[in-house]
Parts: C-alpha cells; sequence; structure tokens
C-alpha cells in the first residue's frame, strides 16, 4: 500500500478545507483523530453495516473506540427516520458543540451524516472518509448535505462543509465492481461538463480499480468540483455555476424517485441521465449525434446502462422533474453540452424535447 500522501485545498474563506489523498491514510488520519482527543473534543463515526464487515480492521486503526453507529447500506437510508436515528446516536453519545463527527462510508452515509452535523446542536464540525468511488469524486466535496423526501431526492439538506477529506484509493480494492461502476458515471459526468482531456483518456482506456491512472483522475475530478464550488458555494449564479455539476442528474434524480430508490444505484440512474442529456443537448443544436454517440459508448465501456432497463411511466417522470431543487419560479433548469469538455444551464427547453428524450432511454 502506498503512504505517499497528497493534497488540495477547498478555498471558502474561513471554512476552506484540505482533500488529503493517498493510498492508504491511515496514519495521516489516525494522527488528526489523536489530536481531536488531546483538545478535549468528544468524536463519534456513522458508517456502514457493508464496509464496517469489509474493512473492520481499517476502522479499528482509524477510529479506536470511537463510539461508531452502522447503518443500513443503500439510498433508503437518507430518510427521515434514520436522520432522527442518527441525532439520537449522537445525543447519546453526549456530542456537544466542540464534537466532531466522521462520516465514514459512501455517498448516502457522507450525505446524511453532514446533514446531522449541521443540524445537531446548530452545527458542528464533521470530516468526510469517503469509501466509493462515487463519494471520493464527488458527494464528500463541496458541503452538501441532505436526504430524500417522498417527493423527491435530496429535498431536505443543508449547505455544511467538511473540516477535511480523506480520499483513500486502497479503499477501493473491496468495492463491488457494480459500486465502482456507478462511480464513473460521475467521473464521466466530469469530463463532460468540463475536461475534454479527461473525456478523451477515459474514451480511449476505460478506468478500472487496478487502473495506475485511477488516483490522478481522482484527483482531477475534485479539483474540477473544488474550483466550481469555490466560485458558487450555494449555487446561486443565475447561469452556470455549481448547477453545472448537476449534468445528467435531473434525468437521473427522476428515475431513483420513480422507482423507489432501489432498482438502481445512485450512478447507473446518473448514468442514464448523462446519455439523456447528451440527446438533449443534440435537439437543442449544441452537438452532433456522433458526440451523443461517443457519450453511450464511453458509459457502455464502464458498465453503464444507457437506457431504462424497463420501461417508465413518462407522466411519472415529467412529474418527478417538477419537484426537482433545480426549479426556479416554476421552471425547470437543464445542464446541456455545448461541447464534450463545455457545458452551460438552460431554462427554454421545451417540454415536448425532453418528452422525446425521456421516450428515446426507455419511457412509454
Amino acid at each position: 500500500m502506498s503512504d505517499t500522501t497528497d493534497s488540495l485545498t477547498v478555498r471558502l474563506g474561513e471554512r476552506s478545507y484540505p482533500i488529503h489523498f493517498g493510498g492508504d491514510l491511515a496514519g495521516l488520519a489516525r494522527a488528526d483523530v489523536e489530536s481531536f482527543a488531546r483538545s478535549g473534543r468528544s468524536m463519534a463515526v456513522i458508517t456502514d453495516g457493508n464496509l464496517a464487515r469489509a474493512q473492520a480492521p481499517v476502522l479499528k486503526v482509524l477510529f479506536g473506540g470511537t463510539p461508531m453507529l452502522e447503518l443500513a447500506p443503500g439510498e433508503e437510508t437518507k430518510s427521515l427516520g434514520e436522520f432522527g436515528r442518527v441525532l439520537d446516536f449522537m445525543a447519546a453519545q453526549r456530542l456537544d458543540r466542540t464534537s466532531v463527527l466522521v462520516a465514514a462510508g459512501g455517498g448516502v452515509i457522507g450525505d446524511l451524516a453532514g446533514f446531522a452535523a449541521a443540524a445537531y446542536q446548530r452545527g458542528i464540525d464533521f470530516v468526510q472518509v469517503p469509501t466509493t468511488l462515487l463519494a471520493m469524486v464527488d458527494s464528500s466535496v463541496g458541503g452538501k448535505t441532505g436526504l430524500n423526501l417522498k417527493a423527491g431526492k435530496n429535498l431536505a439538506g443543508a449547505f455544511h462543509q467538511p473540516r477535511a477529506v480523506y480520499i483513500a484509493t486502497d479503499m477501493l480494492a473491496t468495492l463491488p465492481p457494480r459500486e465502482f461502476a456507478a462511480g464513473m458515471a460521475e467521473v464521466i459526468k466530469y469530463g463532460m461538463l468540463a475536461d475534454a482531456s479527461l473525456f478523451a483518456q477515459l474514451e480511449s482506456s476505460p478506468l478500472t480499480a487496478s487502473s495506475p491512472t485511477l488516483a490522478s483522475v481522482i484527483r482531477r475530478c475534485c479539483e474540477i468540483k473544488a474550483r466550481i464550488v469555490e466560485a458558487d458555494e450555494r449555487e446561486l449564479a443565475r447561469e452556470g455555476g455549481r448547477a453545472l455539476l448537476n449534468l445528467g442528474h435531473t434525468f437521473g434524480h427522476a428515475i431513483e424517485q420513480v422507482t423507489g430508490y432501489g432498482a438502481y444505484l445512485h450512478g447507473e440512474a446518473v448514468a442514464i441521465g448523462l446519455a439523456a442529456a447528451a440527446r438533449l443537448s443534440e435537439k437543442l443544436g449544441n452537438v452532433f449525434g456522433g458526440d451523443t454517440a461517443r457519450v453511450e459508448r464511453v458509459l457502455a465501456a464502464h458498465a453503464l446502462p444507457v437506457r431504462l432497463r424497463e420501461s417508465l411511466p413518462l407522466d411519472a417522470l415529467m412529474t418527478a422533474m417538477a419537484r426537482d431543487k433545480k426549479v426556479r419560479s416554476g421552471t425547470l433548469r437543464f445542464v446541456v453540452l455545448n461541447s464534450i469538455g463545455d457545458s452551460a444551464t438552460r431554462s427554454d427547453v421545451p417540454g415536448a424535447l425532453v418528452e422525446e428524450t425521456w421516450r428515446e432511454v426507455g419511457a412509454v
């Protein structure tokens, strides 16, 4: 295992924080845990059952006897009920305003624990230890936290930046192939929206858990996200800005909601959303069919779907879209491609084109 470390700072003034990269960051993370203890700050850890079983020795090294709550893996855990359970656990451990909560796991754990940290005693510090590819390149960075409501994905939450992020790529060794593929949807997204060279690299050589370029690709994705977040932390820009990170997600979130957050992993739904976004961009005259085909080929090369596995009702998908967080004054904004590596937000997309796009990816 590699112990070489590197770091990248997300520059947000007093809320700035480092993202640490390395193969094995156990020593660095453990040193920081011990520094919290020496300063009298109590800690607790939120994780999921899969990680607790697969990485039990690592968690022991990292956190010793720190109180730990294991939650069930899966998107269904991002619920009001589990949110209350986390808060009750924090209170039972007598955490106070100086305490630190650690989110060790994938995007679900990071989103839920981060929201609990934002809410508990009106906000305490938390640290992200992402253990899936998707969480490493996307959800652990940027401070978006939240949970799902019956009405839609991530409709409750808060902006609450972590104090640090530890990205240890050795943790990916036990990640199931389907989970790795799901994370690749977010990696491909970054290439589509902001880095044509990254996209071309993924085209020429599909990324795997054993690829020698894995660490550099993860760092590049974090760098892209950090710079976007620095410019528009709370997604307030009238055009572009942080909303660009939602490329493919307007379609993907609708798929997740209509299927009940169980049939598709988040990255799988986003992959279909990326294919749909490319098709929509083509219909708007922004890109050509060859670009759409390139997007679908690179998704397929990374074991990701580009169409719905089973047909879903168009009406239900359109209704789910209408509840999306990106709706402003009743108008839904889409992220579309100007070209591969360049994207923009659009709020003037005709509904007929959206429906046509949905039908092309399998809606009825």
